[in-house]
């Protein structure tokens, strides 16, 4: 008998899994439909034994010192600063933009006042900031969204950045000084020995049973436990009742090659002349030191695994149709990206998977993150911080799962 089936074994499914089980003394039986941990954050040896992240780049950043706290339990840290450059005009100059992207670009020698004065002279200001074209147009004109931020908006998401809600372009800042680093955060580091070597030392625990290449409808009814916690898409969960919510997805094409180093940075954006929209070379954010150096190229897709809830106002309404069944459904947690159809963080999962434990427990999140391992001292987190700027019945269990089965059936005729 478990306490909690939960379905999905990313950072919202492991965290939880690892606080129910430690924290509370609860049973767990974890499952999910890949043959591995990790979710998305999941990292492996290729056959030339380099290690890839098999779903593209994951950067850890964040600006919680608890969650940075919490995930220390479980890795050791490489501190890591991220920085991207963009293919443009046949150069590779810093983006975000920063002063160096524009001296560089244009062959100009500007200082931090002068590039101020030059977005000024460029932006075209919107009464009304809705859209993320508005968001880059307002801010550093015309020219320089359709070098950086049109085309691999369009790539990426399949729409116009005109259709898109602001909060997708918001997200990357314009600088006037020569700072480079992709985040600001105060926390930016990468686990030492891997994403998947951090989720093994979080969920080795004796209350953990785990269950992979598995998809938790084949098993649900024949489970017995009490309560769920459900990471997966929240409009499969319900049978798509009110229709598909709108998803990118992501295709992987990894190249290895016999040199040691092929990029200058980790990343390479690639807004307009080719069909996939950035370049990773995995060994810039590992710090592994190999002779050669494998690479992965994103090619946005319509159809897949869903990577990206699409930020649009009729896709949050539709949404909102869903988070009405979720909250109705009793003894079901949603949590994670897709099942809040949010464009969420890893650090931001934590933190959400921390706070649906705090409320399952009746605690303060602070202390409901707390574990019985060896919490990181105060010299070690600045450290990092310094280099870089953590019993129901069965007979009622059963019917509540057969009533959750049923509303999901229904749902088909609904």
């Amino acid at each position: 008998m478990f306490d909690y089936l939960i379905v999905g074994a990313g950072f919202a499914g492991s965290v939880l899994a690892e606080r129910l089980a430690r924290g509370a003394g609860k049973r767990v039986l974890l499952v999910d439909r890949r043959p591995h941990i990790g979710g998305n954050a999941y990292d492996r040896h290729d056959s030339a034994g380099v290690l890839i992240h098999q779903y593209g780049p994951h950067i850890f950043h964040t600006n919680s010192r608890e969650v940075f706290e919490y995930l220390s339990q479980f890795t050791e840290w490489r501190p890591y600063e991220h920085r991207v450059r963009a293919s443009v005009d046949g150069q590779l100059v810093p983006i975000p933009i920063n002063l160096d992207t524009i001296n560089q670009l244009y062959g100009l020698k500007l200082n931090s006042m002068e590039v101020e004065k030059f977005f000024e002279s460029v932006a075209e200001p919107r009464e009304n900031v809705r859209t993320s074209e508005d968001v880059v147009v307002s801010r550093v004109g015309r020219e320089l969204y359709e070098k950086f931020f049109r085309g691999y908006t369009r790539k990426q998401w399949g729409l116009d950045p005109s259709q898109l809600d602001s909060m997708v372009t918001a997200r990357v800042p314009v600088r006037t000084n020569r700072d480079d680093r992709y985040f600001s955060d105060t926390y930016q580091a990468m686990p030492l020995h891997g994403y998947t070597r951090m989720f093994e030392n979080m969920l080795d625990h004796e209350n953990i049973k785990i269950l992979l290449n598995c998809d938790y409808r084949e098993i649900v009814e024949e489970v017995d436990y009490d309560k769920l916690v459900y990471t997966g898409p929240v409009d499969e969960f319900f049978d798509f009742r009110y229709g598909p919510l709108p998803y990118r997805s992501l295709d992987f094409k990894f190249e290895t090659v016999n040199q040691e180093w092929v990029q200058p940075v980790a990343v390479v954006n690639y807004p307009n002349e080719h069909l996939y929209t950035r370049v990773t070379e995995f060994k810039h954010l590992t710090g592994q030191e190999h002779k050669k150096s494998t690479l992965v190229y994103e090619y946005p897709m319509a159809e897949g695994d869903p990577y990206y809830p699409v930020p649009r106002p009729e896709n949050q309404e539709l949404y909102k149709k869903y988070q009405a069944l979720a909250e109705s459904t009793q003894d079901v947690h949603f949590v994670g990206r897709l099942a809040t159809y949010k464009y969420y963080n890893m650090d931001q999962v934590v933190a959400q998977a921390l706070s649906v434990y705090a409320r399952i427990v009746g605690q303060k999140r602070a202390e409901a993150s707390r574990t019985t391992l060896a919490v990181p001292t105060a010299a070690a987190v600045a450290a990092v911080t310094t280099t870089v700027t953590a019993t129901v019945a069965t007979a009622a269990r059963k019917e509540r799962r057969r009533a959750v089965g049923g509303t999901r059936k229904l749902a088909k005729g609904a």
